[in-house]
């Protein structure tokens, strides 16, 4: 019996299909709430709708002319590495703001729910994977104004933009990881410009590996964001600078080496993550 008054929360499933089902719930809440924000302040689409759009047009127009890719056009090659560099970006923004709801305590609000914890993270990154989605469907728009091509087959291209947002859903775990270990958003925004700024230009985002100093050749082709690309334009069908024997692992098996690459990402940040989270519950 309970006592008038008082707050009488629901036990914990002692299931395991009702466990899941109860994390899926609240991560749909959390994934609802977290998109309920973009149409109370749209302009934080902005890094995700205008950014991608200048991306495209200020590097098919102001370097198409500059730069020659054997057997293809260079914007057809651009676009897919545009395509992995705005996904990186806006994978960024999911640190700012994690780091935002724990420096507001927001998720402290949430963990006094009867929720599962987890689901705040999940609730997180899904929604972040609906405004990767969006800012894929305007670049790939974008794209086609510009002169980009799908040369392969419907299912081939599926794939491709099934990739794409398989990349996108492991690398915003990172994100949210390094959300949760900074002490502030202006700190997270330092942190993922100084590590994604390098990375993305260290690849073959928007010029062939095969060109670069023999110091920072080896790393732009072990770079993840460089299988991606490589593995978008194979499916895509567009121009990709890949010589056989002359490239590491990864650009010669470029798609393996993308969900390899994912895969790796998504166990270990996701963990990592939600024990970090579990940690500052606790306290």
């Amino acid at each position: 019996m309970s006592v008038p008054g008082t707050l009488v929360l629901p036990r914990p499933p002692k299931t395991r299909r009702a466990r899941l089902r109860w994390t899926v719930a609240d991560s749909l809440t959390i994934t609802k709430r977290n998109l309920s924000h973009i149409r109370q302040v749209p302009e934080q689409l902005i890094d995700v709708t205008l950014q991608p759009i200048m991306l495209v047009l200020l590097f098919a127009y102001v370097f198409a002319g500059a730069i020659h890719i054997p057997g293809g056009d260079y914007r057809e090659y651009l676009v897919p590495g545009i395509f992995v560099q705005s996904i990186f970006f806006t994978a960024g923004s999911t640190a700012v703001n994690v780091s935002l709801d724990m420096t507001r305590g927001i998720n402290d609000r949430f963990l006094s729910l009867p929720m599962v914890r987890s689901a705040v993270l999940l609730g997180r990154t899904v929604s972040d994977l609906f405004e990767s989605a969006l800012s894929l469907v305007i670049m790939a728009v974008c794209g086609l104004i510009v002169g980009w091509r799908v040369h392969t087959t419907l299912g081939s291209a599926l794939a491709g933009f099934a990739m794409l947002l398989v990349l996108a859903y492991a690398v915003s775990w990172v994100s949210t990881y390094v959300g949760l270990v900074t002490r502030g958003p202006e700190a997270a925004t330092g942190v993922t410009m100084a590590v994604l700024l390098p990375l993305t230009f260290v690849a073959n985002t928007f010029v062939p590996t095969e060109g670069m100093p023999a110091l920072v050749r080896p790393i732009a082709e072990w770079n993840p964001i460089s299988a991606a690309a490589a593995a978008a334009r194979y499916l895509f069908g567009n121009p990709s600078v890949v010589p056989q024997g002359q490239l590491a692992w990864p650009l010669q098996h470029p798609v393996i080496a993308t969900f390899v690459w994912c895969g790796v990402l998504l166990v270990v940040f996701a963990s990592l993550a939600i024990h970090r989270f579990h940690n500052a519950a606790a306290r």
